[in-house]
């Protein structure tokens, strides 16, 4: 599966995406505590939004192998 990064991801990542595999029947929920795992600088990722295949996705979506994944962190401004 390829995961976009965007923002402050992809600075803590240092990379513009990442390829993972995955469990059969895998949530957002677990992509989210695998990729806090592997990445605990990633502590705020809570506050991140996801997308699938450029939809905004919730927690309990489950994910296909062929999806893209996106994480778009919070953004502020005005």
């Amino acid at each position: 599966m390829i995961i976009k990064l965007f923002g402050i991801v992809e600075e803590i990542i240092g990379e513009k995406e990442i390829r993972i595999s995955l469990k059969e029947n895998t949530s957002i929920l677990d992509l989210k505590a695998i990729l806090l795992e592997k990445y605990p600088n990633l502590k705020d990722i809570k506050a991140f939004a996801f997308a699938i295949n450029e939809t905004y996705a919730t927690d309990n979506e489950i994910l296909k192998e062929t999806d893209i994944v996106a994480i778009i962190p919070p953004v502020s401004g005005g």
